[in-house]
């Protein structure tokens, strides 16, 4: 996991040999707390990763991912969510979107600004956490996933948001300044 320093050393044994090599692992985007956050945003932050990304250290957004994820019915639960209010910190949203960095085949790093686990976390302890199991879902809360280059995303994204207005159109959760 990246800490707060300008980059992290990450002891690997190289194969083969009986010296250890470092491997610097790029610290990506700033601390959370230095993120443009909004909450009930997620697209429009994870947009901001992406800008984040294009301005400090652009040769790495070709290894940056969004993922948006949903399902039919529009109820995707997520675990370990700050706005969960249970102890298990449960939400049920109508979809979520995160941030991906996946600088080597076997390391991939996830940027959730709604989730209270660490930032980032890596891939697999996320998807333990925030994802549990679909075993202990009915089929209408299965999650699906859609993955795709940030770069891409930074170029196409728009958003609708009509659906974060009441019906006298003010606004249920006010959108970003931006």
């Amino acid at each position: 996991m990246a800490s707060d320093s300008k980059a992290d050393y990450i002891q690997r044994s190289n194969s083969g040999n009986n010296h250890n090599t470092k491997k610097i692992l790029i610290n990506l985007l700033p601390k959370q707390a230095d993120c443009s956050y909004v909450s009930c945003y997620c697209e429009e932050n994870v947009y901001k990763l992406c800008q984040e990304v294009t301005s400090r250290q652009s040769a790495e957004l070709q290894k940056c991912f969004v993922v948006f994820i949903s399902n039919h019915s529009r109820t995707v639960p997520l675990w370990r969510q700050r706005a969960g209010k249970d102890e298990d910190r449960l939400v049920i949203w109508d979809y979520h979107v995160i941030f991906l960095y996946h600088p080597e085949p076997e390391k991939c790093l996830v940027f959730d600004l709604d989730s209270e686990l660490p930032f980032p976390t890596y891939v697999h302890k996320y998807i333990t956490e925030t994802f549990r199991t679909d075993h202990i879902l009915k089929p209408d809360y299965f999650r699906y996933f859609r993955v795709i280059p940030a770069a891409e995303f930074i170029r196409e994204f728009s958003s609708d948001r009509r659906h974060m207005k009441r019906p006298d159109g003010s606004w249920i959760k006010p959108p970003p300044n931006y």
